[in-house]
């Protein structure tokens, strides 16, 4: 099974090819949001690299989200296309799924934090089994005291991953005593590379099932209800 994962949600793009035995190919450009030009290309680099065709590839994995609007709408957009035109299924997950996975070795809790703006975060908790990334917390928005607070009612061992986590490590560590992982930012190379373990194990879904994950309005509609209740 080769799967080709597309990572839209941060500021740079990603793209991957991976398969049962690792990574084939992956490439990352940062180009300042330019995401809507930069992907086809990756995924044309990325098949040269690995020689591969994209009739060879199995499945399409995507970042979902959360993160930025703009760049999670053009890679899940793309990442469809390209499952409808191949006629195979897509394995959608998280950037903090991403995120967790790629804290492959720690008997800790796995809390991805994804910088969410306005002085929130992103984030959910994990724990990782035998049979994968196990899901602990929910989703959720909110406040870095929120998060602290929450890592503070489980009261277990944790490492914070993700650039919420770099942006926000000292207040974080501050209320509780956990450490700030490497990751910052969601890899396609494990993004592939756990979608592949899915796939194998059929958890994947037909294109039209793939949605973002937003967990908060975008600005132009919370901008827009402002503007109706003033009115």
């Amino acid at each position: 099974m080769i799967v080709l994962g597309i990572e839209s949600a941060t500021e740079s793009v990603g793209v991957a090819l991976a398969a049962s035995d690792g990574v084939l190919a992956s490439v990352e450009v940062a180009r300042g949001r330019r995401h809507a030009e930069s992907i086809v290309p990756c995924v044309q680099f990325v098949c040269e690299r690995a020689d591969i065709e994209l009739s060879e590839v199995g499945a399409i994995a995507v970042d979902v989200g959360p993160g930025l609007f703009t760049g999670m709408r053009v890679g899940i957009a793309t990442a469809k296309s390209l499952a409808m035109a191949l006629n195979i299924p897509m394995v959608p997950m998280t950037s903090l799924e991403v995120l967790a996975a790629a804290e492959a070795t720690t008997d800790d809790i796995i809390v991805p934090v994804v910088d969410a703006r306005k002085s929130e975060v992103f984030w959910a908790m994990y724990r990782r089994t035998h049979q994968g990334l196990e899901l602990l917390h929910q989703p959720t928005v909110g406040s870095v005291d929120d998060l602290v607070s929450d890592l503070m009612a489980r009261d277990q061992s944790s490492v914070c991953v993700g650039d919420g986590a770099h942006r926000y490590g000292d207040d974080i560590t501050a209320g509780f005593s956990c450490s700030i992982g490497a990751a910052v930012h969601p890899s396609a190379s494990v993004l592939a590379s756990e979608a592949v373990l899915r796939a194998i194990r059929d958890e994947t879904v037909a294109e039209q099932m793939v949605e973002p994950v937003y967990l908060r309005q975008p600005d132009a509609q919370i901008n827009w209800s402002t503007r109706e209740v003033r009115s």
